[in-house]
Formats: C-alpha cells, structure tokens, sequence
C-alpha cells in the first residue's frame, strides 16, 4: 500500500503494479493525517520514505523542507502508535553534517553547519526525526527502525531536484556538457536500490534492529569529477565536463560536505549482508535504461 504526491516520481514507475490485488496506490500527502491514519491501520509495517529531496529544493524551498520533514514524520509515528506497529524511518548520511570522522559510523558525533545557511535545515531536521522516532519508542513503546541511506541510485530515478547519477547520464547521452559543481574534489558513495531494498526488507524481519540505527550504503567511494568521467566513458559520450562554481549553482555562501562514507560493519553483523553492487554496474544499469527511455 503506496501513497505519494509524486512529487519525485512518475506514475509509469509502478505502471506494471496497477490492478495486481496486493498493491495499491493512493496519491496523496502525508502532511494529511487522516488519510495517513486511515492507511497505517490497514497495514502491519510502516516504510516511511517520504521527505524533502535534492540539494536544490533544500536551499530554494527551506520552509517545506523542515515542514515536510518534521510534520509528515510525526503524523506518521504517532499513527503507528496508537496500535505500536512497527516503523522503519529512512534517515540520511545528511545527518553527520560536516565531520571529518570518514567513514562514518552510527555512534558518531555530528556537526552542522550555522542556522542562517538553509543547506543545514535538512540535515537537521532530519535528525530531529531520529530524536523522535527514539522518543515514541522509548516513552510510547512503538517498535522503530531507522535506516540512513547514502545516496540510493537506480534506473527510474528522475534527475528531479539535482540527483547526480541520472543528470550526468542524461547529460552524456544528449551531448551536453557535464556540470559538476565545486572544484569536482568532494566524494560521495552510491548504493544500488536493490542492494538497498533488500537491506530495508532484512531490518524490518530483524528483531534485534528495533530501537537501532544503521547506515545503509555502499562504502565505495567516489569524487565527483571521476564520476563524471566515469559515466562519459560508460556512455561513450564525447560530452566536456564542466566546473559551476557553488554559488553559481546554488546561492552565495553554499557550504558542502567533503566526504560522506558510511560504515556498514553494523548492518553487515545484523543482517549478514550491506548494499555492495560496484559503481560500474549501478552506472550500467542507468544508463540502459536512460537509452531504453529515450529509444536511442
């Protein structure tokens, strides 16, 4: 049972589910308590994936980001409670802000950047999440989970809000230049979206994971300009790749984060398992479908 505003998706993603008995799909917010309420008591588990998305619509749109974030959550736990079924929270990498602590582990401190930088907002209300999906659990006894996803790629992704992986695909096959912003110099890791539904579909069938937090990525790491240039290769694209700067992208005083690595020993020790599709076959596998898309 699926609602989303589609905000971030497509309706012909799950066009091959319609009609099939055991999934239905309903198109809605879930800032909507009532119909969040009306969903959650029809189901055993609750998946809570729903947040603001994409570096440029945090900085552009900070007042929907906190709201989305910290209203939809609450609405969402404080159904579960009120007949203690089970909730996985999808957290993000976002939440270890600034720290130079690579890679990054559950237990580790975090460091944000200033309240007057909206890039920040985000992963601060996502860990507010975190705070209180631990509060209803602790005070209310509702069975939660939380995962932080490290940048989940696949085919079907839209590019939508500044996803990296799908925007130099669709760059490299159309021949426009590909933007990388910054000096090119910050890492990031990609965990394959079926590497990571199989991690979330493990934690939710895991008694030891209720009350816990996980990281749920792929350790490999990669700067952004060799991702560039990975992917033209991949897509044997003659594309040039090109430098934005930071303020030119986003807005003046844009602050990033250098790295971001997780370390999955947890997931791995609980689960017997951790997202680990190498980066060539997640590139592969966007690409396909980026030229299945296109009929090129």
């Amino acid at each position: 049972m699926v609602l989303d505003d589609l905000s971030t998706g497509v309706i012909e993603n799950v066009q091959h589910l319609l009609g099939r008995p055991r999934f239905t799909l309903r198109i809605g917010n879930c800032l909507d308590a009532s119909v969040v309420g009306g969903l959650v008591d029809q189901t055993d588990v609750t998946v809570h994936l729903a947040a603001a998305v994409g570096v440029r619509l945090i900085v552009e749109r900070p007042v929907h980001t906190i709201e989305t974030n910290i209203g939809a959550t609450e609405i969402v736990l404080s159904a579960a409670a009120r007949k203690r079924k089970k909730v996985l929270l999808a957290s993000t990498s976002e939440v270890y802000g600034k720290s130079a602590k690579v890679p990054f582990a559950e237990d580790d401190d975090v460091s944000l950047g200033p309240t007057n930088r909206s890039r920040w907002a985000y992963a601060c209300s996502k860990a507010l999440d975190e705070w209180l999906a631990f509060a209803y659990g602790s005070e209310k006894g509702l069975p939660v989970v939380i995962a932080r996803f490290f940048n989940t790629v696949g085919p079907r992704q839209t590019g939508r809000y500044g996803m990296v992986v799908p925007t130099f695909v669709r760059q490299a096959l159309a021949g426009d230049p590909l933007t990388v912003h910054g000096d090119g110099r910050q890492s990031r890791c990609f965990a394959h979206v079926r590497d990571v539904v199989r991690s979330v579909i493990a934690l939710l069938d895991a008694p030891a994971a209720v009350g816990e937090v996980f990281n749920v990525g792929n350790p490999e790491e990669v700067t952004m300009m060799a991702l560039a240039e990975r992917v033209k290769a991949a897509a044997g694209s003659d594309s040039p790749i090109r430098l934005v700067p930071y303020d030119e992208a986003y807005a003046v005083g844009f602050q990033d984060m250098a790295r971001r690595v997780p370390d999955v020993s947890k997931l791995r020790a609980l689960i017997g398992y951790a997202p680990d599709t190498p980066l060539t076959k997640i590139i592969d596998d966007v690409i396909a479908y980026e030229r299945g898309r296109a009929g090129v």
